[in-house]
């Protein structure tokens, strides 16, 4: 298994258009359950520390095998997803590793 954590920084001018586009990445990742062969579990979360070093969301995934993520990149859902949250990122940090 495969587990895939990318963690966000988010734009927003104000707390609450941050917290508008926390709901947003979380929304839209979370509608891809069930929607992508390989891709067991997904979990999505907002951070609650506010420290200012901190990312905003965080997702984690475990994927079947390194196939399932590689085919997870280009899947028509996923591609549809980072469109639309593209605008939203300002900083994006990636870890996959093997789950044993």
């Amino acid at each position: 298994m495969i587990r895939h954590i990318v963690m966000w920084r988010l734009a927003g001018e104000s707390a609450d258009e941050q917290r508008h586009a926390r709901e947003r990445v979380k929304a839209a990742f979370e509608s891809l359950r069930g929607r992508i062969p390989g891709l067991q579990e997904i979990e999505i979360g907002c951070d609650l520390s506010a420290a200012d070093y901190a990312c905003d969301v965080v997702l984690v995934a475990d994927f079947e095998s390194q196939h399932a993520l590689d085919s997870y990149a280009t899947h028509p859902e996923h591609l549809r997803v980072r469109e639309e949250l593209a605008a939203l990122r300002i900083a994006r940090h990636q870890v996959d590793y093997l789950r044993h």
